[in-house]
């Protein structure tokens, strides 16, 4: 399984972090299926091409089918790593856990159709693209957007929370602790981002909130901010 390859990796190169899960839990295979058919649900399509010309429009569908896909496996991964580090399987874990797959699951085709239509002329040509939304109705779909990725996250901080709560379970280092809350602080400033994008989708003109999107962007210097400071501080304890 890629649970198993990826466990024997990172079990010599995990930064001090002491991995817990050494066995793939039923929670985490379970976990796998609903991530597989959330991939399979971002498919351009499940017949094959009876036209060169289908195949095209296949091909053409390739960038926004891995931006969609990108997005799966950065949760996919962060679910992985907390499942290898803390290896917690009590009621709890267990419920946040399904919360964030029923999460994924929901959120496949509101993924799937903003990409097309950011990506519909390219894919379809102009003005044949079959995904059309109407100008008003693009505030929504980026506040829809906004709401599953804030959820998706909060899920993660709440599992970190829960995490920190079971620290002498864990019996978590002071490493690992400071590891841990730097990862919460990571998702609370993932969910600030979100919120970001949302509130700008809302109060910015009809006719340009289709560029709220770009708020985004802005994670990657907030999370350089994060983690360079917090580094520092680690240091400081491994001193």
């Amino acid at each position: 399984m890629i649970r198993e390859t990826l466990f024997k990796t990172r079990e010599q190169h995990n930064h001090g972090f002491r991995l817990r899960g050494h066995e793939v839990k039923r929670i985490e295979t379970f976990t796998d299926a609903v991530f597989a058919f959330a991939v399979t649900l971002l498919i351009v399509s499940l017949e094959v091409p009876k036209s060169f010309d289908e195949l095209l429009i296949s091909m053409r569908g390739f960038f926004a089918f891995a931006i969609c896909f990108t997005a799966l496996m950065l949760v996919w991964h962060e679910q992985h790593v907390y499942f290898r580090r803390y290896a917690l399987d009590d009621i709890r874990t267990v419920v946040l856990n399904s919360i964030l797959i029923f999460i994924v699951l929901f959120y496949v085709y509101p993924l799937k159709f903003l990409f097309s239509i950011v990506f519909g002329a390219t894919i379809y040509g102009k003005g044949k693209s079959p995904f059309w939304i109407r100008d008003d109705d693009i505030p929504r779909l980026m506040v829809i957007y906004g709401l599953g990725y804030i959820a998706i996250y909060a899920v993660f901080s709440l599992m970190y929370l829960h995490a920190i709560r079971k620290k002498l379970e864990l019996e978590l280092s002071p490493t690992e602790l400071f590891d841990t809350r730097t990862n919460l602080y990571a998702k609370l400033v993932t969910m600030f981002v979100g919120c970001i994008a949302i509130i700008l989708a809302v109060v910015v003109p009809v006719g340009f909130s289709g560029y709220t999107g770009f708020a985004y962007m802005i994670l990657g210097p907030f999370m350089w901010l994060l983690h360079s400071r917090r580094a520092k501080q680690r240091r400081r304890i491994q001193a």
